[in-house]
């Protein structure tokens, strides 16, 4: 896994509440046995129109929001069925970082464990940070794990809680097979011992 530390990207304001996990990875799309290829089918069912045509309307089909890496939108993010999925087609499309008022418990561990940081910060705040990604094109936010803050070069400056033990998990690169094979020799000596029943 990736590790997190300091990530600086354009924002795209998606500015809607209760986005679930059906909208950010639809269902038709699940079928793929590989773990690649999700980025492409983020948020289709807003990205595009039912013919396949693109929605050129939806936020993220905007020209000035191309290549974006920082999310930010309403409350309840992530809500919905627990696909790991949807983590996948994030950070496949490239966003390191989503920034809302409060996410599904499930989908925020989920994130978690594919190197995505998700930040919560209070909804007067997320309204600013909306107004301006909507206002200035080419928006950027640094969003920084190792200081536990969120900051612009316009003086906007929060900071944010975060596990401890999920800060030293995103910081380090650490998934759980990550943090299991750190015991790796432990556990080849554990496999040497002869059987207690030999």
């Amino acid at each position: 896994m990736e590790p997190f530390r300091v990530h600086t990207g354009i924002v795209v304001p998606l500015d809607r509440v209760d986005v679930d996990t059906d909208q950010i990875i639809p269902k038709q799309f699940l079928k793929r046995i590989e773990r690649t290829g999700f980025g492409q089918f983020l948020f289709y069912d807003w990205r595009f129109y039912p013919d396949g045509s693109l929605n050129t309307e939806f936020v993220l089909n905007e020209p000035r929001y191309k290549g974006a890496s920082v999310l930010v939108a309403g409350r309840n993010f992530g809500c919905g069925s627990s696909r790991e999925h949807a983590p996948w087609a994030l950070g496949q499309y490239g966003f390191r970082a989503v920034i809302a008022t409060s996410f599904a418990d499930i989908f925020f561990n989920n994130c978690a464990q594919n190197g995505i940081l998700l930040v919560r910060l209070p909804e007067e705040r997320i309204s600013e940070l909306l107004r301006r990604a909507q206002q200035n094109s080419g928006y950027r936010l640094t969003v920084d794990l190792e200081k536990c803050e969120v900051r612009d070069e316009q003086g906007f400056l929060e900071k944010f809680s975060v596990d401890p033990f999920r800060r030293r998990c995103l910081l380090e690169g650490l998934d759980d097979i990550g943090l299991t094979l750190q015991h790796e020799a432990k556990i080849a000596a554990f496999e040497k011992r002869p059987p207690a029943w030999a």
